[in-house]
């Protein structure tokens, strides 16, 4: 919260990088093991209105889902606004139960 982001960059499935004015760097990952996936499905809204405003909402939930077949899967949303507009990741997390399915986002160094 009250952070400005002057530059966004993604690979669109695997991480997302949030730098700052400030010259913080913030990053929202998952890193893969065996047995899992975690990847972004979705993201609704414009990356491009979080960009040089500060930041106002910023809202992690997580919703876990029906197991099947011995599987589970989580459900990761992060709601992120800005005056210009708000924006939500949704992520998306299988394993057979014994891996992680949570995202990581955080300052990195």
């Amino acid at each position: 919260m009250g952070k400005i982001v002057t530059k966004i960059e993604t690979d669109r499935s695997e991480s997302i990088l949030f730098i700052c004015s400030n010259g913080d760097h913030y990053k929202m990952h998952h890193e893969q093991n065996c047995c899992e996936s975690v990847t972004i499905e979705d993201i609704v809204g414009d990356l491009d209105d979080l960009i040089g405003n500060p930041i106002l909402e910023a809202e992690e939930v997580t919703e876990e889902g029906k197991e099947m077949d011995s599987y589970s899967s989580t459900w990761t949303f992060y709601k992120l606004g800005t005056i210009k507009g708000n924006v939500t990741i949704r992520w998306y997390g299988e394993s057979n139960g014994y891996y992680s399915e949570s995202v990581s986002f955080g300052k990195i160094v």
